[in-house]
C-alpha cells in the first residue's frame, strides 16, 4: 500500500495537540468534571511511569472496559502514546464477553469503569496483571509486586522526573514511524466463538484523523464544543466524536450514561455543539415525536399543499429542529444503520443540514461520505479520500452486488484469525464488507441490504442477531428463531416445537407462560442492548432457502 507523503506519526500528533492547547478546555463529563488538555497530559505522564514501572512492555495489549469519560479517554491516550496496543470494550457486554476478550487479547492490564468492576470475576482472566480503576486510577486487583509498588509510589516518582514544573515541552512521546504498526484491536462481537479482533493499524486512525480534517477542519475550529453520544469503544463514537475533535483543539463533552432523548435534547442546548455524530434511532426518535405529528394533522396538510405557505411552514420547521439540535452545527452526519426513508424525505424538503455516511469497524471506520450540500438522498456517500470503493457487480448501476473496498482505512486483519482475514481480505486487498449495494455514475453508493445482518443498538452498538438466536435456540420447547427490531426494541419471532410442547401437556397459555420465562432467562445472559423486549409464536416453520437458511427477509416486517 502506498503511504502518501504528507502521512505524520499518529502519536506524534497527539503530542502536538496537548502543546498547542495546553490551557484550554479538552475532556468535560457532561455535568462533571473538565480536564484541560494539560491535565489529560499531567494523567497520560503519570500513567506512563506506572507503566513503565510495572513492567508494560510496548506492544503489550492493554484493555479498557467502561462508559464514556473524561478518565477513560485520557487512559486510552496513555496506551497509544505509550507504545501499547490498546483494547476498548463495550461497557454493556455481559461479564463473560468481558472476560473472554480480555482473555484472547492477551491483555496485560484492564482498565474498568464503576458500572463494569462489580459484575466481572478476576479469577476469569488469569493472564492479567492488574485491573484498574478508570474514575480515580488505583489499582483494584494486582498479580504484580512491580504493579502494586509502581501505583504507591506513583506521586514520588512523578515528582522526581519532574521536581519543579511539568510544561507542554516535556510533551514528546516516542513516535510511530510504523504506518502498518498496530494501535489498538476493536472487537466486532462480544462471543468467544464468533469474536473477532479488529486490528487497526496507526494508519488507518492517521486516515480517519485527516478525512475529518478535510471535510471538516474548515468548519470546526480549536476551542469548539462537541458532544460525544457514542460509545468510545466503537470506531464510529472513538473516530468522529474523540480522536478528530481533539487533536483539532476541541471541547469534547461525555453523555456518560446511555442517553435519553430528553437528556441528549437538553445537552444540545447547554453545549450548542458544532458538529453532530449520531445514528439514525437517535435522530429519527426525535424527529418522529417532535416534528412529524405536527406536520400530519388535518389542517397542516391542508396548509402544506399552499405552495407560499407552504414554504414558510417548512422554513419554521427546519429552524426550530435545529435549535433543537443546538443552533450552532455545520451538519448532522448519521451512520452504522439505514436511515427511516420517511424521516429522510423530511429532512431533504426541509433543506436540513444532514448528511450520511458508510463505515465499517474494520475500516475504523470511514468508507464512504459526503457533504451536505452535495449529498444525495438515499445515498450514503462516495468513496472517502484514500479509500476506494466498488460494487462487485455485472452491473453495479442496476443489479446488487458486494460492496468491496480498500486503502489507508483497511484493517491489518483479524487477531488471531486467519481463517477469517483470509475471508475478509482478498489477495489484492480488498476487504470484502458482506454488505449489499448500487452504485450510480457519480459514485454515490447505496446500500441495498446487510448481508451480515447487523442490527444497531439506540448507542450504537453492534448487534448481531444470529448470536442472539442462537442462544434462544436452546431454551426449552424453542425449535427455531428470528431477532427483529423495531425502533430501539429487539423482538423474537419463535416457532416452538408444538410436539413436544403436547407431549408435554403445554396448553396454549403454559407454552406462553414458558415462553416468557425463556425470554427472561436471555435477557439475564445477553448484554443490555441485546435483551428481548417481546416475542412472537409463529405457527409455520421459517421458510428457508435449499441451503436451509431462514429467508429472513420475508419476516423483517413481521408485526409483533
Amino acid at each position: 500500500m502506498e503511504i502518501p507523503s504528507n502521512y505524520s506519526d499518529f502519536v506524534g500528533l497527539i503530542a502536538e495537540s496537548i502543546r498547542n492547547n495546553w490551557n484550554a478546555d479538552a475532556l468535560t463529563d457532561y455535568q462533571g468534571v473538565t480536564l484541560q488538555y494539560k491535565d489529560v497530559a499531567r494523567k497520560i505522564e503519570k500513567l506512563h511511569i506506572l507503566f513503565e514501572n510495572a513492567g508494560v512492555k510496548k506492544g503489550d495489549r492493554i484493555a479498557l472496559c467502561g462508559r464514556n469519560s473524561a478518565h477513560w479517554a485520557a487512559a486510552f491516550l496513555a496506551v497509544l502514546s505509550y507504545g501499547a496496543v490498546a483494547v476498548p470494550v463495550l461497557h454493556e457486554f455481559k461479564a463473560q464477553q468481558v472476560h473472554d476478550i480480555v482473555n484472547h487479547s492477551e491483555a496485560k492490564i484492564l482498565f474498568v469503569g464503576d458500572m463494569v468492576w462489580p459484575e466481572l470475576d478476576g479469577e476469569a482472566m488469569p493472564n492479567l496483571e492488574g485491573i484498574i480503576y478508570i474514575p480515580d486510577y488505583s489499582v483494584v486487583l494486582s498479580r504484580s509486586t512491580l504493579l502494586t509498588d509502581a501505583r504507591e509510589r506513583l506521586n514520588e516518582y512523578f515528582g522526581k522526573k519532574y521536581p519543579k514544573y511539568f510544561r507542554p515541552e516535556h510533551i514528546n512521546y516516542s513516535h510511530q514511524t510504523d504506518p502498518d504498526g498496530l494501535a489498538l484491536i476493536n472487537y466486532t462481537s462480544g462471543t468467544t466463538s464468533n469474536s473477532k479482533g479488529v486490528m487497526v493499524p496507526f494508519r488507518a486512525l492517521w486516515s480517519n484523523y485527516m478525512f475529518a480534517e478535510e471535510v471538516l477542519g474548515n468548519y470546526v475550529k480549536a476551542g469548539d464544543k462537541v458532544i460525544s453520544m457514542l460509545p468510545l469503544a466503537h470506531m464510529y463514537g472513538m473516530a468522529f466524536e474523540f480522536i478528530f475533535e481533539f487533536l483539532h483543539g476541541c471541547h469534547v463533552y461525555y453523555l456518560t450514561r446511555i442517553p435519553s432523548p430528553k437528556i441528549v435534547l437538553k445537552a444540545f442546548s447547554d453545549i450548542k455543539p458544532v458538529i453532530i455524530i449520531s445514528v439514525p434511532l437517535i435522530i429519527e426518535k426525535i424527529i418522529k415525536k417532535n416534528v412529524l405529528p405536527k406536520l400530519q394533522t388535518y389542517s397542516m396538510k391542508v396548509l402544506l399543499k399552499v405552495p407560499v405557505i407552504s414554504g414558510k411552514i417548512l422554513d419554521k420547521v427546519r429552524d426550530s429542529l435545529k435549535e433543537a439540535f443546538g443552533g450552532n452545527f455545520y451538519e448532522i452526519i448519521i451512520g452504522g444503520a439505514a436511515f427511516n426513508s420517511e424521516v429522510e424525505s423530511l429532512l431533504k424538503k426541509i433543506g436540513f443540514n444532514y448528511t450520511v455516511g458508510y463505515g465499517a469497524t474494520e475500516c475504523a471506520p470511514i468508507i464512504t461520505y459526503e457533504d451536505w450540500h452535495h449529498f444525495r438522498q438515499g445515498s450514503c456517500g462516495k468513496a472517502a479520500p484514500r479509500m476506494e470503493v466498488k460494487v462487485n457487480s455485472a452491473d453495479p448501476q442496476h443489479i446488487a452486488g458486494e460492496i468491496l473496498t480498500r486503502g489507508m482505512n483497511t484493517m491489518l486483519g483479524y487477531f488471531k484469525n486467519p481463517e477469517a482475514t483470509a475471508a475478509a481480505l482478498d489477495s489484492e486487498g480488498w476487504y470484502h464488507t458482506g454488505d449489499l449495494g448500487l452504485m450510480d455514475a457519480e459514485g454515490n453508493l447505496f446500500i441495498r441490504g446487510r448481508s451480515k445482518n447487523m442490527l444497531l443498538g439506540a448507542s450504537g452498538q453492534n448487534i448481531y442477531p444470529e448470536e442472539i438466536e442462537d442462544k434462544l435456540n436452546t431454551y426449552p420447547y424453542v425449535s427455531e428463531s428470528i431477532v427483529i427490531q423495531r425502533n430501539e426494541k429487539l423482538y423474537a419471532l419463535i416457532h416452538p416445537d408444538y410436539d413436544e410442547a403436547a407431549a408435554a401437556g403445554l396448553d396454549a397459555d403454559a407454552l406462553h407462560a414458558v415462553m416468557e420465562q425463556n425470554r427472561k432467562e436471555l435477557n439475564n445472559e445477553v448484554a443490555t442492548y441485546e435483551r428481548l423486549s417481546g416475542f412472537k409464536l409463529m405457527k409455520e416453520e421459517f421458510e428457508k432457502t435449499p441451503k436451509r437458511s431462514i429467508k429472513r427477509f420475508l419476516y423483517e416486517n413481521e408485526e409483533v
